[in-house]
């Protein structure tokens, strides 16, 4: 029997609600409504089953919630609710499904059958795109809802993501290096542009003249004209790729101090970006920032450039930058602040940081920082008679830490910090630290394993830091049951997904509450660095060592796309509650007691109810992935 007009209508306008249907066309979700199966299931009911064979049927739920329950070994149970399709991994596998699907309360869903399945992916681009990577999917519908929703707080109508090849606009001015200075300046004026680069015969990049180095490189010196540019370049150059992002970019500029960018294509020079460019899309300098961080003569002045920091991680977060790159810009830009104040503080100290290295652990050690987030530092320095020096420098770290506190950055209450004595030591004292915490595996030597194994050298000497990682792969070698015991750990922090396959939060004063961190990106993390110690991976970056982790175990690349997408949406979860609790004080630091979601809580703590229909759905999965996770450990490192 045909349904009738109005029906597909009404099932069209119900389906194009949620995603994949949301980006498909309207004719192909009509397609889909006349050619699909209405059924009911009532509580209790077996939907799917092994026995049932191959899978010739996708579910699609409008209303109800249908739970699946694996095979013994396989995990815990996962709920499907309104908007759900079941089971896609068997319907593209062409098997059985491996466990039994059961409507836990009156369930309507509309059945679609195989061949209008694979119909649907031939003609709907964006439905095929949602069969194989169905969290990727959603991840980006996220993303697009959240520019929509964050537009008003946007300073420009193009994203950052815009990849530098498609910033280039003007044709390639270039020079060879034994071009006279007469020759290029005349190019320089002619063209109307700030920078002429360098190239070599095959096109690489050399060097790279600016205007404002004109006074400074070839008027007060009173260079002749007729001297060759090779003389003057600024060498070597800063560049980037086609590929890497706008924001790419302006971190670049911000890192180094510098206006322009040379893009390459295969190690060919292609092209100029200028700062001046990236104004076009972003009318905040992140190089301001960074500048006024650099430029900074005392505390008072890194206070203020520490409120700009959260300010601009607001503005890129309206422009839908991604978590990783958020994140990213986060770090890097407290990087620089804290290495500015190291530096000012050393001075005051009359201490030679040369002999000395200031270490970032935890997530600034990552480079995963984001708005509400305290301190975890610590010091290598040198001596041969560490008593005795120990105490200089206890006196400086106090001052530095004190100072971070200040800039909205909280002392750590664990006191992991570098004013501590237990963090403040000589290389040869981290590595007796690192073996007594890896040979013995108590619980305060997992904890204390858990923040120093993910460090990271910041300021002063860095081959300090690079005697510790030698020494802790050594341990590892000599002491493999530490990884079991380390994995035992990891394990005690459990995914809140309860028995019914839902999200397992926390009721308080009718709401429901989730520790995003704490149940959800440190279970990420803590796979991941697990994973790559045990695989001799020396990258501390949570995504690196996912990408890493993939390639070493041979993960089908869905599976370890899966491992980033749920951990990076988990963390924008975070960002977006801290940073709109920082828009609801007034620009307040983010840090001590805050609200995630509208929750009056810790700045990591939502409200599920304040979360849109695809982000619940996004969570959901992405717990369903970490719990795949705990998983793996526990068949990888069980006793």
């Amino acid at each position: 029997m045909t349904p009738s007009p109005s029906l597909v209508a009404n099932l069209r306008v119900e389906l194009m609600r949620k995603p994949p249907f949301s980006r498909m066309e309207r004719q192909h979700v009509e397609t889909l409504v006349t050619g699909a199966v209405q059924t009911y299931h009532a509580p209790g009911e077996v939907i799917l089953s092994p026995e049932a064979g191959v899978v010739d049927t996708l579910y699609c739920i409008r209303s109800g919630a249908v739970t699946h329950r694996p095979r013994p070994g396989q995990g815990g149970d996962f709920q499907f609710e309104a908007g759900d399709l079941f089971p896609l991994g068997a319907m593209m596998g062409a098997r059985a499904v491996i466990g039994i699907y059961t409507a836990l309360q009156d369930t309507f869903c509309l059945r679609i059958g195989a061949d209008l399945v694979h119909q649907l992916a031939s003609a709907s681009g964006p439905f095929a795109d949602f069969l194989n990577r169905s969290i990727l999917t959603l991840l980006e519908a996220s993303q697009r809802q959240l520019r929509e929703g964050q537009a008003a707080q946007a300073l420009a109508d193009q994203s950052l993501e815009t990849p530098l090849g498609e910033l280039l606009r003007q044709e390639l001015v270039s020079v060879e290096p034994g071009v006279t200075l007469s020759e290029a300046l005349q190019q320089m004026h002619a063209r109307r542009v700030g920078a002429i680069p360098v190239a070599g015969a095959a096109g690489e990049v050399l060097g790279i003249l600016t205007r404002s180095d004109i006074l400074g490189r070839i008027t007060l010196p009173q260079l002749t004209l007729d001297t060759p540019i090779e003389r003057v370049m600024t060498s070597p150059v800063r560049a980037l790729t086609v590929d890497d992002s706008a924001l790419d970019a302006a971190l670049l500029m911000s890192q180094h101090g510098i206006r322009h960018v040379a893009v390459t294509d295969a190690a060919r020079l292609v092209g100029i970006v200028s700062e001046r460019d990236l104004f076009a899309i972003q009318r905040l300098s992140l190089k301001q920032v960074g500048v006024a961080i650099r430029n900074a003569q005392d505390v008072e002045a890194l206070q203020a450039a520490a409120l700009d920091i959260r300010r601009f991680a607001g503005t890129l977060l309206g422009q839908g930058v991604q978590a990783r790159q958020l994140t990213g810009i986060i770090s890097r830009l407290n990087d620089t602040l804290t290495i500015r104040l190291v530096e000012l503080i050393a001075q005051r100290h009359g201490l030679d940081m040369a002999q000395a290295c200031w270490l970032a652990a935890g997530s600034e050690g990552r480079q995963e920082q984001t708005i509400a987030t305290d301190q975890d530092n610590g010091l290598i320095f040198q001596s041969d008679t560490p008593g005795k020096d120990r105490p200089r420098w206890l006196a400086f770290a106090h001052d530095v830490n004190n100072a971070l506190d200040a800039c909205g950055y909280p002392l750590c209450r664990g006191d992991v910090m570098a004013s501590n004595p237990q963090w403040c030591l000589t290389a040869a004292e981290w590595g007796e630290r690192f073996g007594t915490w890896i040979s013995r595996g108590e619980p305060e030597d997992l904890l204390n394993a858990s923040i120093w194994l993910d460090l990271r050298p910041l300021a002063g000497k860095h081959a300090l830091a690079a005697l510790v990682r030698p020494v802790v792969h050594a341990h590892l070698v000599r002491y493999p049951r530490f990884l079991r015991t380390y994995a035992a750990s990891c394990l005690r922090h459990r995914v809140p997904i309860d028995w019914l396959g839902g999200i397992d939060a926390t009721a308080r004063d009718g709401r429901r509450l989730l520790d995003i961190k704490l149940n959800g990106t440190m279970i990420y993390v803590d796979a991941a660095r697990l994973y790559a110690l045990a695989n001799g991976i020396d990258a501390v970056n949570t995504r690196v060592r996912f990408e890493e982790i993939a390639k070493a175990l041979r993960v089908p690349a869905r599976e370890g796309e899966g491992w980033v997408g749920g951990f990076e949406f988990l963390q924008m979860l975070r960002l977006r509650g801290q940073i709109e609790h920082g828009r609801r004080d007034g620009e307040g630091d983010g840090g001590g007691e805050g609200v995630g979601g509208g929750c009056e809580l810790n700045p990591n703590v939502i409200d599920i109810a304040t979360i849109n229909e695809i982000d619940y759905r996004i969570l959901k999965e992405s717990l369903r992935i970490a719990r795949r996770l705990q998983q793996r450990l526990e068949l990888d490192f069980g006793q």
